[in-house]
């Protein structure tokens, strides 16, 4: 019997129909200022070009402003600065995108954290990750914050398991980590080099694939019955894990597409209201 499919396309939809009606609530509350995300995208990666246009496609659904900030190829680090601090002190903007990835000149962490707290709606912030670790007021890095939302919606049970996530990314696998962490399940975090990875896996009630490597994660390593999150996505609308080998016998799984994908963009939404919210001195609902 196959799994439950956690439908994070499904429930990205009905969390943009709540977003538009709070989006509304909050435009009748202000007089007609309306919550905005800012963009910056760096370079001319043609994937990354896409992410960006559907996050701005996502905001129009909801009632929400995007503002396009694109840069060139050759944008130094101190360029990137200068762009950010200036949508720091825009009042108008109530959070900041930057995609990654940007050009290898660039200092990506610098840049980051260069990012006001307030305004770090995407989670990348060390400072940002640094609170939510410690369980306190932040805006989580937007895929495992996703995934955590799509987790709850369909009852699916943290406390108490053994999670094995399988990548250490900044914002990815590490924010995932503390996250599931502070809902009090028991955390592995491995990677590609990890030695006897299968036998890891294996062991695990939920396990999340967030390596970045096409179908590195096999079938056959997981566990009669585990939850299955794949947070990966690669040519040919595959992910990290080999669904194909698990569904028969896993519990739950997340598709590929149409799982966490959508669900990383519902959060970003989410987190942008939020913090237009708390700026325009609207309580969130």
């Amino acid at each position: 019997m196959s799994g439950i499919i956690l439908d994070g396309k499904k429930l990205a939809r009905e969390m943009e129909a709540q977003l538009a009606e709070r989006v509304r609530g909050l435009l009748a509350q202000t007089g007609g200022k309306t919550p905005t995300l800012a963009t910056v995208l760096v370079g001319d990666d043609p994937a990354s070009a896409v992410y960006v246009r559907m996050k701005r496609n996502a905001c129009r659904r909801i009632g929400m402003q995007s503002r396009r900030v694109e840069l060139p190829q050759k944008t130094r680090t101190e360029e990137l600065l200068e762009a950010i601090g200036r949508l720091n002190d825009d009042t108008d903007v109530h959070g900041i995108l930057l995609q990654h990835p940007v050009p290898p000149q660039v200092d990506e962490r610098r840049c980051f954290d260069a990012i006001r707290p307030d305004k770090d709606v995407d989670g990348v912030t060390c400072h940002g990750f640094g609170r939510m670790a410690m369980g306190e007021q932040a805006y989580g890095s937007a895929t495992p914050a996703g995934i955590m939302r799509l987790l709850e919606h369909h009852g699916i049970r943290i406390e108490g398991r053994r999670a094995v996530v399988v990548g250490r990314s900044p914002i990815l696998g590490k924010p995932m980590a503390m996250m599931l962490l502070n809902d009090h399940a028991t955390v592995t975090i491995c990677h590609s080099r990890t030695t006897h990875l299968p036998d890891i896996v294996r062991q695990a009630d939920l396990v999340v694939g967030a390596v970045g490597k096409p179908q590195f994660i096999r079938g056959d390593w997981i566990a009669e019955s585990a939850v299955v999150v794949d947070a990966g996505y690669h040519e040919g609308g595959i992910g990290d894990i080999e669904l194909a080998g698990v569904i028969d016998r896993c519990a739950a799984y997340t598709p590929v597409p149409g799982g966490v994908g959508p669900m990383t963009i519902a959060t970003l939404m989410a987190q942008t209201l939020t913090a237009a919210e708390a700026a325009l001195f609207v309580g969130a609902t």
